[in-house]
């Protein structure tokens, strides 16, 4: 029996949790997302994380868990929940035609018109006139009631449900201000006819008979919705960056059916279907090209502004431009498996996740709002046991409620994360998450991979030296032709580099390959090698003796060339080094970071190569599995490592380092195993990925500083009678604004 559970014990797998974003609504506060999130997590097996600026629940959930019973927790919880319609993501970036946008922005000037006559001779006595209290008493109501109904709406929701955010602050403040200066007004003395309000500041204290706070319940509303409205502008202006990224793809596509083309909706593509790209059209999908030559702008995607030239044979990827000629395309990723898809995918991935220092203020924020109920409380009973005085009392604890509100708070780290990732996108540096920002910080070393992200990764014709008395366009001429019949990489190097000094290259006969030695034939009536099988023709002359040698020294391949008996030339051929590596190699160490060359290839080849950009430590001679072991190697010296790398063999290593940068021309792999994806092939955009991330991370400390220490400062004022209850308004809508406001000052990064 026993030995049978054992054995069946392993058959038996974990089912796997399924993944879902929910669209909250009702949300006004961070505290609002603390509580949805909090409710969520209580479920057995759920895993929730719900972000106010994005107002979105990403939730994983185990099996017997429906996508219905979390909807239903969201909704017992107060709010509203349903799952994203793409389409509605791909309206653009049209702020203003968002109709939550238009219904608030009417709501504010209807209550603003209303308002300013009620602030102006409340603040200014010499406008007072006989009666005014009763004007103001008119047109203060419908703010009140009205302008102020999404937060009395809110506020008793949460009541019911046995919670207080924000809005309870707000709603607790105006109601508590009105209905004091109805008291006042219907059954004090507010409401004799030639009636004097003095302003103040500061607490004032006087006959709570006579005295009204219209302004403070009028004002307070017409500010908090400025704010709110102010808000949803610049978060909805933070979130452009990523509908725009959605926006870019082509909206129709010319097909080729039988030889005609159909035009098409580009979402019916499918894969191996082709299309016509014609000058200034946007290429539909990624793909490959199978006829024409062009140049293709891949500025919106890349940050690229130079055009890249495309032939037969290479990929485009969706959404780019075709600036040149006419090109057909054969589709190899449509819909989500696309680079742009991808690339979307990311930027709202790393949107909707959180911080360290996020977690933290949202914990702050759920307890916040309760903590301010009682210091009201507290201080309304302090100031009336301490002076009797009921007026200055109740002034002082509405100045408490309405300062308190943690908006900021909850705005701090999502609205920079929103914007820092959404410049991100359009410089083509896509951050996977929030964690990477602060994995940034701590960075001391990069690791740059050598082929392909230091270097071109192609092979290409560097230098051509000749023999006394031969001719250098022969020589390309008579070895290019020989080579251009090879498939070897140095061979295609050196025939594509013949072409392009020498021109047309004549046809070779009786063509040979020498395994490990060379390649020879017969070219223009001349019997031809190129290789090591110039020994066959004697001894090499001096001069190219010494060219050789020299080459080899510099870790570059060199090959020798001859006809008819004798060497004529020899040909260096390497890896070159991008033009924009030893720039980027300065822009690290600008940024405090030591760089470190690691290779598959020989040491002589590394040292070149780390020579010529820059680099003092080279680890070369690495197996491709051994790359990773390299990278814990150097953590276990203390260090925090980054890695660069575009190849399969390094996905590990990427996956390893404490931040992992892929190239984004390299493989889905190195891709996937990255926390930076850099959507450009170069290496100056891993200093500007880091560079953007730390300046990412400095705006949301500076927001959380600023909603911190303007809490702290805050409530203490407030609660010893320093702040007038209409200024605590004001001061509390527009640190909301600010925080914002600061973080899209990452829209002008570069």
């Amino acid at each position: 029996m026993t030995s049978t559970t054992a054995t069946e014990a392993p058959v038996a797998e974990q089912p796997a949790v399924s993944e879902v974003e929910l669209l909250i609504g009702g949300m006004t506060c961070a505290s609002c997302a603390a509580r949805v999130e909090k409710k969520l997590n209580r479920m057995d097996g759920v895993t929730a994380t719900v972000n106010y600026a994005t107002e979105k629940a990403r939730i994983t959930y185990p099996p017997g868990v429906e996508v219905a019973d979390l909807i239903t927790t969201v909704v017992r919880t107060g709010y509203t929940a349903e799952e994203p319609v793409r389409e509605e993501t791909e309206e653009g970036p049209d702020a203003e035609a968002d109709p939550e946008l238009v219904a608030l922005r009417r709501r504010l000037t209807v209550s603003a018109l209303l308002a300013l006559p009620v602030v102006l001779p409340a603040m200014i006595p010499s406008l007072q006139f006989d009666n005014w209290q009763w004007l103001s008493l008119t047109l203060a109501a419908p703010v009140v009631v009205w302008g102020a109904a999404p937060f009395h709406r809110a506020a008793w929701t949460n009541l019911r449900h046995g919670a207080a955010t924000m809005d309870t602050l707000v709603s607790v403040g105006t109601l508590a201000a009105f209905g004091w200066s109805l008291w006042a007004l219907f059954l004090g003395d507010a409401g004799m006819p030639g009636m004097r309000h003095p302003f103040e500041l500061t607490v004032s204290r006087g006959d709570g008979a006579s005295m009204i706070y219209l302004e403070v319940a009028a004002g307070v509303t017409a500010f908090i919705l400025l704010g709110r409205y102010l808000e949803a502008r610049s978060k909805r202006r933070a979130g452009a960056a990523l509908r725009a990224l959605m926006e870019l793809g082509a909206k129709d596509v010319a097909v080729l059916r039988d030889g005609r083309e159909v035009r098409i909706p580009a979402e019916r593509l499918a894969v191996g279907d082709r299309f016509v790209v014609r000058p200034g059209e946007k290429i539909a999908t990624d793909g490959t090209v199978v006829e024409g030559v062009s140049a293709v702008d891949a500025s919106m995607l890349t940050g690229e502004s130079v055009p890249v030239d495309v032939a037969v044979g290479d990929t485009v990827t969706g959404a780019t431009v075709n600036a040149g000629g006419r090109l057909v395309v054969e589709a190899t990723r449509i819909g989500a498996d696309t680079q742009l898809a991808r690339m979307a995918r990311l930027v709202e991935e790393a949107q909707n996740g959180k911080a360290q220092v996020q977690r933290l203020a949202d914990r702050i924020a759920g307890i916040f709002v309760p903590a301010v109920l009682l210091i009201a409380v507290a201080t309304f009973g302090g100031w009336l046991g301490a002076t009797g005085d009921t007026v200055a009392a109740f002034t002082a604890a509405v100045a408490v409620l309405i300062i308190a509100c943690p908006c900021a708070l909850g705005l701090a780290t999502p609205t920079a994360l929103m914007v820092g990732t959404g410049r991100g996108a359009q410089l083509g540096i896509l951050i996977k998450g929030p964690e990477v920002l602060e994995s940034t910080r701590a960075v001391d070393t990069v690791v740059l991979d050598k082929t392909g992200t230091v270097t071109t990764g192609r092979m290409s014709l560097r230098d051509v030296y000749v023999a006394e008395g031969t001719d250098e366009r022969q020589l390309l001429r008579l070895a290019g032709a020989l080579e251009h019949a090879s498939e070897h990489p140095v061979a295609r190097a050196i025939a594509a580099g013949a072409q392009e000094r020498a021109g047309a290259l004549p046809e070779a006969e009786h063509f040979e390959n020498v395994p490990g030695r060379g390649v020879r034939g017969r070219v223009e009536g001349h019997e031809v090698a190129v290789g090591r099988l110039f020994e066959l023709f004697g001894e090499l002359p001096p001069e190219l003796a010494r060219a050789r040698e020299e080459a080899e020294r510099a870790g570059r391949t060199a090959v020798v060339a001859g006809w008819d008996g004798a060497a004529r030339g020899v040909l260096v051929v390497a890896d070159a080094v991008k033009e924009t590596s030893a720039e980027a190699v300065r822009e690290l160490r600008a940024l405090g970071l030591t760089p470190v060359l690691l290779t598959g290839d020989n040491r002589t080849v590394a040292e070149a190569v780390a020579r010529a950009v820059g680099i003092d430590r080279v680890i070369a001679e690495v197996l491709p599995e051994d790359k990773a072991d390299v990278v814990r190697g150097l953590q276990e010296e203390g260090r925090s490592v980054a890695m660069v790398g575009d190849g399969v063999n390094d996905a590990a290593a990427l996956a390893v380092a404490d931040l992992g940068l892929a190239l984004g021309t390299g493989t889905d792999a190195a891709i996937e195993a990255g926390d930076l994806t850099l959507v450009r092939g170069d290496l100056r955009v891993a200093a500007d990925a880091i560079r953007l991330s730390r300046r990412t991370l400095a705006t949301i400390k500076g927001n959380l500083v600023w909603a911190f220490g303007y809490n702290v400062a805050a409530l203490p004022l407030a609660a010893a009678g320093l702040l007038n209850p209409m200024i605590a308004g004001a001061a509390m809508a527009f640190s909301s604004v600010f925080v914002v406001t600061n973080s899209l000052r990452l829209r002008a990064f570069h």
